[in-house]
């Protein structure tokens, strides 16, 4: 065998090895893509097929029969079907039904007569008090709750978490602190639905621009997804 021959089968030998690992490369770039996009699907789907089942699981069977259309469904075809979303479609109707009750006179009336009977009980006064306090914080029309996303020095100096502000602090905590402050809520990370309340002096926080939702992706994937900023657009010192 010819140095020719030998070297033409060693550069086939290579060119096939690099072809095979291009070829895997590519094969594993498309699998992770894959997973990126189905995974969000995936999750999505899956959260709303359990919402779905948990009230559908709570609430149908409190539906009266000749109003379930699973009974119709079941006399003229024959067929034991459940169908899903009917709780939540009910529960929807429900609570409508329920504001536009409490709306009116007779409403108001059997809901102030039902909280001075809550009042009269010490650990169940205390629950429904703070519950319909944060409920109406957040759903009131001019509400600065979770509105802005900032940065704050925590929990030590040059040390920097995002915190959002959920208020104006007010009462006794606002005139025993010697400057203005408002309440900054810091999530903890990958679940934000724990964290602390701080009284933060205004003077030291740095807004951001990006949203409340792009701040709660940061904090959600523990700083892997992070919102696009161009800094030319804004003047910083």
């Amino acid at each position: 065998m010819t140095k020719q021959k030998v070297v033409g089968r060693s550069r086939r030998r290579r060119a096939k090895a690099i072809l095979r690992v291009s070829i895997l490369r590519k094969l594993r770039a498309y699998f992770l893509a894959g997973i990126l996009v189905t995974t969000p699907v995936a999750v999505t789907i899956a959260l709303a097929l359990w919402f779905i089942e948990f009230v559908d699981s709570h609430v149908v069977p409190l539906i009266p029969v000749h109003w379930n259309p699973n009974t119709y469904i079941q006399d003229y075809f024959g067929v034991t079907l459940s169908v899903p979303g009917v709780g939540v479609f009910v529960l929807a109707i429900a609570i409508t039904l329920i504001g536009a009750l409490t709306a009116g006179f007779l409403g108001r009336f059997i809901v102030r007569t039902g909280e001075r009977v809550v009042a009269r009980m010490p650990i169940v006064r205390s629950i429904y008090s703070a519950s319909k306090q944060i409920l109406e914080t957040v759903f009131r029309d001019q509400s600065e709750a979770f509105r802005e996303a900032v940065l704050v020095e925590y929990p030590r100096r040059d040390v920097w978490t995002i915190g959002f502000i959920t208020g104006a602090t007010t009462g006794e905590v606002q005139v025993k602190t010697p400057e203005d402050v408002v309440n900054v809520y810091v999530p903890t990370t990958p679940n934000p639905t724990s964290g602390f309340l701080l009284y933060v002096p205004v003077k030291d926080l740095r807004h951001l621009d990006m949203s409340v939702e792009d701040a709660v992706k940061m904090v959600i994937s523990v700083g892997m997804v992070t919102p696009p900023f161009d800094p030319s657009d804004q003047n910083y010192n």
